[in-house]
């Protein structure tokens, strides 16, 4: 079996747009791909769903709320997006009709059930604070400029030294072939 690749993001279009390209350029096979909606984000959007339930009592949007993150959580995605098309059933407002969307262009994305059994992350959270403390807070600062590359190549090497494999990159460097073993 080859490798797993999950891409965690929120419900963005140009995220999720990029994706394929990203796919097959880097040569992967669909069944060795995971695309996952961020939970959190999710579960956010849950909220504003019931928010817009005006004629819910705080106790009974938290209750609906806590029943389909339960239900996500289980691989029952298609039951939110269910629950979610009919409090929306009827209404015409342009907020409910953008959180029914958000959840029917992503149903495919809410598979947290599989994703969790591979012992992978459902949330994007530990990916954005890493780029606020390794990117951000290392390569920004008052009278610091990187281009690109360079700001890309100082990355790399950070990565390699905090997972440990710095005699690696070392080895790659002294030999002909510059991709790590896995």
């Amino acid at each position: 079996m080859g490798h797993t690749l999950l891409f965690v993001a929120d419900g963005a279009h140009w995220i999720w747009n990029r994706i394929p390209g990203l796919i097959n350029a880097l040569g992967l096979t669909p069944e060795h791909v995971y695309e996952l909606l961020d939970f959190y984000h999710a579960v956010e959007h849950l909220g504003t769903v019931a928010g817009l339930k005006k004629t819910w009592s705080s106790k009974e949007r938290k209750r609906w709320v806590s029943t389909q993150r339960g239900f996500l959580l289980k691989g029952k995605s298609a039951d939110v997006v269910q629950a979610v098309q009919m409090l929306c059933r009827g209404r015409n407002s342009k907020a409910i009709k953008t959180e029914r969307d958000y959840f029917v262009r992503n149903e495919s994305r809410l598979d947290f059930s599989t994703v969790k059994a591979l012992n992978l992350p459902i949330g994007s959270g530990a990916i954005e604070s890493s780029i606020r403390r390794v990117v951000n807070l290392r390569l920004k600062g008052p009278c610091t400029f990187w281009y690109r590359e360079n700001a890309e190549k100082m990355i790399m090497l950070r990565s390699f030294y905090k997972a440990g494999r710095w005699n690696c990159l070392k080895q790659m460097a002294n030999t002909h072939n510059p991709v790590p073993a896995a």
